[in-house]
């Protein structure tokens, strides 16, 4: 059996020079591209934005890796897209790719062999071809339509092979495109939380206080004419630590909670001669069911109460909100 190598000493402080070097010469790859945005730049953002199919990014190999992240940095900010692998397309799935699509290529070189082998059948089908490269003069560079570049003085890696400081200036420039793409759409953080509605964003943005309140039987509430006992067994049966009091015709006229309840007991009051209409807050505060989620969350931060009562447009109670179904339902 062949007997491992031994482990190499680590230098402490050749290490942190070199991992600082490695940043400064990233950090420089990607503001060079900067001074090199012009009138490529907004040609491709005009024909991305004109797109009518979806945009196709392919690459091989590390570009191959960021073409994927740009891909779906496009299509969760609203440009539909989608990363075709080079070889594969090759071999089949360059049928996935129609006139209507834009192809975005990404290579350094722009003579990857599997690339260059697809780009003469994507120039035959009428597809708008966009390079992202450093080879001005490439295979690449020569069939496309559009030429954005993203060459770098020199590779962060030691030998200046492995692709590093290339690789940074590829994600830098696809992220350039998306955000440009975006603020040209109009795109909204609540289309954002469209694409994305298991997240934290996209529940905060999409779940309202419909979604989540109690209702029917779950709803704490009684009459004005309601013996002070009887409204307490309510609110214990429900749970939640008050209750509405509504007219006939379930309109919130108040509200009574168990720190009312303290404090009533504190001044010394006979209990059982009081009703829920002389015990109550009147003119309580209510959320629309149409409301955000997050808007009862806040309410109920702002004003240190655990539920709020929903009611419609007209004042009547539809439901109640509670700080626990809120956490369920992973508002907060």
């Amino acid at each position: 059996m062949t007997a491992a190598p031994p482990l190499a000493a680590l230098d402490d402080a050749a290490a942190l020079h070199l991992a600082r070097e490695t940043l400064d010469i990233e950090a420089a790859a990607v503001l060079g591209l900067k001074a090199r945005l012009g009138a490529a730049f907004l040609q491709a953002l005009r024909a991305l934005l004109a797109c009518r199919g979806r945009v196709v990014v392919m690459g091989m190999g590390k570009s191959g890796h960021v073409g994927r992240k740009i891909a779906s940095t496009l299509a969760s900010t609203g440009t539909p897209a989608m990363f075709v692998h080079p070889a594969e397309a090759n071999h089949g799935d360059l049928g996935m790719i129609t006139a209507e699509d834009v192809v975005l290529a990404i290579s350094n070189s722009g003579e990857v062999a599997e690339l260059a082998g697809v780009l003469p059948v994507v120039r035959r089908m009428g597809t708008t071809l966009i390079a992202m490269t450093g080879g001005a003069q490439s295979t690449l560079a020569r069939h496309a339509d559009i030429v954005l570049d993203s060459g770098v003085a020199k590779e962060a890696c030691p030998l200046n092979l492995a692709p590093t400081a290339s690789t940074t200036a590829q994600m830098a420039l696809g992220d350039a495109l998306a955000v440009a793409l975006l603020d040209a759409r109009g795109f909204r953080a609540e289309d954002f939380a469209r694409s994305h509605p298991g997240g934290a964003l996209g529940r905060k943005l999409l779940t309202h206080v419909a979604d989540i309140m109690r209702t029917g039987d779950a709803v704490p509430a009684v009459a004005p004419g309601t013996p002070l006992g009887e409204l307490m067994r309510e609110m214990s049966a429900k749970g939640l630590g008050a209750a509405a009091v509504v007219d006939a015709g379930r309109r919130v006229l108040g509200i009574f909670t168990d720190g009312d309840l303290r404090r009533l007991v504190e001044t010394g009051a006979d209990l059982r001669a009081l009703n829920a209409e002389q015990v109550m807050h009147r003119q309580p505060r209510t959320i629309a069911p149409t409301a955000l989620a997050a808007h009862a969350a806040e309410r109920m931060e702002e004003y240190r109460i655990t539920s709020v009562l929903v009611a419609d447009e007209a004042g009547v109670l539809v439901g109640i909100a509670h700080i626990g179904d809120l956490m369920r339902a992973k508002v907060i």
